[in-house]
């Protein structure tokens, strides 16, 4: 499971420095990887392992996580140090900087730590909400998405303040972890957008706390080949007409479909798009989300009624939530079911549920759906997700489009038992 970045923060080195009772020379951050006597091995945000040495003049003290300062830290021994803990370390380091000899040590336990991130997850899951974005309003800090599932699409409004915090996902991580600070200017319609904040009564507007948005690509296709040695998979997309180059790595999240799961998929998706035939054959398609209806060839916020607006050119990108196809955002670890309490059947946790599958198992010809990163323009993008057995499911669905409303996008962060906030 991610933690997300908000978790890792610690005091200031003000702060670090009221610990030590002492100017500090330099600080590491990082989370204890062994610890042997009075050494603990330290494996740093960034840079090679460290060697911490701890004296007995060193002061050890705990805090929650969260806590920007150190008023509420508590005394703690060497002893209570554990594999996992996260450990911001004063003091000074050698010439090599492969050993540190601590004056201070700040701690936050790794159960702490999961437990506030248990919190954080249950959090998004209530008050969470993710989509595609159809408009950004810098000025009034206004991001408009819209939210797709089989019952149809709608627009939520979020609104950011001055204490809204913003973060960007990498362009070449799949990690939310990596995400960084960043601001409502950066946001583009065509992004997808997770948040979580308090909506008002009839769920039009949030009022968010947190915005994290990215840009990804998203392919719905057939495998071209499969390069094991390179760790890369070549597929033909469906939608954009062209080749894509995918690299697979060990953050990647890999599932099969069954045929069974796949073959009711596609019943929904035939149902709908038979009920999308009959409006248009009476002048008009229906827009449940929006409660008005389209003439043909008509957009709403920036979509068509298959909830997705392409240019010639440009990898379309699904009109879903990010947390699956049922609104929210995030994947709960419900009952087991598939479907949430309301009966809005959530695609995201029946793939977290799905068996995995290697880059091995896929094959010239098989029919699968990705999410990766964009990638640079010399560069393949890296797979978020990946899922195969999905030939009903690109049979089923009108140029592949409606498929691409089921895509399953996941980012990595606080749902972490589906590779996702």
């Amino acid at each position: 499971m991610h933690l997300a970045p908000s978790c890792y923060a610690m005091p200031s080195g003000q702060q670090l420095q009221q610990a030590a009772g002492s100017g500090t020379a330099s600080r590491r951050i990082g989370a204890v990887k062994a610890i042997h006597g009075t050494v603990i091995t330290l494996t740093p945000d960034s840079g090679a392992d460290v060697n911490v040495m701890v004296q007995a003049s060193t002061r050890i003290v705990r805090v929650a996580p969260g806590e920007k300062d150190l008023k509420n830290a508590t005394p703690i021994q060497l002893q209570d140090l554990q594999i996992g803990d996260r450990l911001l370390v004063g003091g000074k380091a050698s010439d090599d900087n492969l050993s540190f000899l601590a004056s201070s040590v700040v701690v936050m336990k790794r159960s702490d730590l999961e437990a506030r991130d248990e919190q954080n997850l249950q959090d998004w899951q209530k008050r969470g909400v993710g989509g595609l974005v159809t408009a950004v309003d810098a000025a009034a800090g206004t991001v408009t998405i819209s939210v797709v599932s089989f019952s149809g699409s709608k627009n939520i409004a979020l609104h950011s303040s001055n204490t809204t915090l913003i973060r960007r996902y990498a362009p070449d991580s799949v990690k939310f972890d990596d995400a960084k600070p960043g601001t409502l200017p950066q946001i583009h319609p065509g992004d997808q957008v997770r948040a979580r904040g308090d909506r008002n009564a009839d769920g039009t507007e949030l009022t968010a706390e947190e915005i994290v948005s990215g840009s990804f690509r998203n392919v719905a296709g057939t495998v071209n080949s499969v390069d094991a040695s390179s760790s890369t998979l070549s597929v033909q997309d469906l939608l954009s007409k062209k080749t894509v180059l995918v690299k697979v790595t060990p953050d990647s999240l890999l599932r099969h479909l069954s045929p069974e799961m796949a073959q009711r998929i596609a019943m929904r998706l035939k149902g709908a798009a038979t009920g999308a035939t009959s409006a248009a054959a009476s002048g008009a398609a229906p827009n449940p989300g929006s409660g008005h209806t389209t003439t043909p060839g008509q957009t709403t916020s920036g979509q068509t009624t298959t909830g997705q607006t392409t240019t010639p050119g440009q990898t379309a990108r699904p009109a879903t939530s990010p947390g699956g196809v049922a609104e929210g955002g995030m994947a709960p670890r419900g009952n087991g079911t598939g479907t949430r309490s309301g009966g809005t059947p959530d695609f995201q946790q029946m793939l977290s549920r799905l068996p995995t599958v290697s880059l091995a198992d896929l094959h010239k010809g098989d029919a699968v759906m990705i999410v990766s990163t964009e990638g640079t323009a010399s560069g393949a993008g890296t797979a978020i997700t990946l899922l195969s057995g999905v030939e009903p499911i690109l049979q089923a669905a009108p140029n592949a489009a409606q498929a691409m409303m089921l895509a399953p996008w996941s980012l990595g962060g606080p749902s972490g038992d589906v590779g996702g906030p």
